[in-house]
């Protein structure tokens, strides 16, 4: 019994795995080696209702909770991580422009998100440094009713499959810090503006990539948040994104422990199922305790947030310790199947998958210390 799931979270939950089931696993190894993103699923999940579905009904929303968008997620990257990533990337990109932007600029957009029409990607990390994100050179002038682009943004994912990004750009001064920076809705579409794709080493159906910005133009009215004050503003959507990054992996170590556990059930090795050794079966047990408390804390997080309720540190634990025990679990069970998990396969590519994470949206070295922040107060508490 699941004290944040409910029979009619766990009904979604249901109807979500068995569409990721029939559509989305069948060419999760396909996508690996084509790195092209299937907008027709993309289409098909937003038809269904997976897309954002925390939104409100204004927005094309269904005005559902976090948690339930929490549920819908954990089923999609059970199937494909990176095909979640539509889900994380509307759900965090949702928020930033329903909370921070104006209604009749962003509505058609958010419209679109929900149904599958259009990918956003968010544009942050620089090449000067990603963990020191309010560190940005990206500059944004104003001129009339316009802002003026000029720079660089690196490591985005998506950068050369979305259709438009909230950019994060300075208009203020360097020394100002984070609040010099302010963040806008730009299509991908506009003119001046050039992507190129990293050869990654997992996660290649969505990609990472450099976005280049030369003398873009977006009007005023694009700004999502106050002027010199996004980064400090919309940056707080992240907490939830940070959550829902610890189930989307998680839900990936959890399927790759099903399948561990089904396999040393039948696989015999001198004369007896490879699960009457302990050497075998204590792993995997220990790796299954801490798999289902990472997943309550990640919805006990998303529960917090549905609230209104404080959950920036439940939020860094969940991604800084989600990642890394992702990364762990899939290992592990990766040699149980010896050298059939070792080729080229579901469990190697999870493998691949899930280490990403612990590099982008923010490093456990950063989360850890937005931790002791919350914990021992910002003053006393310095990088």
């Amino acid at each position: 019994m699941n004290p944040y799931i409910d029979e009619e979270l766990q009904a979604l939950a249901d109807q979500a795995r068995r569409f990721a089931q029939a559509r989305v696993a069948p060419r999760f190894l396909e996508r690996d080696k084509t790195r092209v993103l299937d907008r027709e699923l993309m289409r098909e999940m937003g038809t269904m209702g997976f897309i954002a579905p925390e939104l409100p009904e204004e927005y094309g929303g269904l005005g559902m909770s976090r948690i339930a968008a929490g549920v819908i997620h954990e089923e999609i990257a059970r199937a494909d991580l990176s095909i979640s990533y539509i889900n994380l990337l509307a759900s965090l990109n949702g928020q930033i422009l329903a909370e921070h932007g104006e209604p009749d600029v962003v509505r058609p957009w958010l419209a679109k998100l929900v149904a599958g029409e259009v990918l956003f990607a968010i544009a942050l990390t620089e090449p000067r440094g990603g963990s020191d994100a309010a560190n940005l050179r990206l500059r944004v002038e104003r001129d009339g009713d316009e802002y003026v682009l000029n720079g660089e943004k690196t490591s985005i994912s998506a950068a050369d499959q979305a259709d438009a990004a909230v950019v994060f750009g300075r208009t203020g001064s360097v020394d100002a810090g984070a609040h010099g920076v302010t963040a806008l809705l730009v299509p991908m579409d506009s003119p001046g503006i050039a992507t190129n794709r990293f050869d990654c080493h997992g996660q290649r159906a969505i990609g990472r990539g450099s976005v280049f910005f030369e003398n873009v133009r977006v009007p005023v009215r694009h700004r999502l948040g106050d002027e010199n004050k996004g980064f400090v503003q919309v940056m707080q959507g992240f907490d939830f994104s940070r959550a829902l990054i610890g189930l989307q992996v998680l839900a990936v170590a959890r399927v790759a422990l099903e399948e561990a556990w089904a396999y040393v059930a039948q696989r015999e090795a001198f004369g007896k199922p490879l699960a009457s050794f302990q050497g075998v079966t204590h792993p995997l047990a220990d790796f299954d305790t801490q798999v289902e408390a990472a997943r309550l804390l990640c919805l006990q997080t998303l529960w917090l947030k549905d609230r209104h309720l404080p959950h920036t540190a439940e939020a860094a634990m969940c991604k800084w310790w989600g990642p890394k025990l992702a990364y762990e679990v899939v290992h592990q069970c990766l040699l149980c199947f010896g050298h059939g998990g070792y080729d080229h396969g579901v469990m190697e590519q999870r493998l691949r998958d899930v280490l990403g994470f612990q590099i982008g949206d923010g490093t456990a070295q950063i989360m850890k210390t937005i931790i002791a922040r919350t914990r021992a107060g910002r003053k006393a508490v310095s990088i």
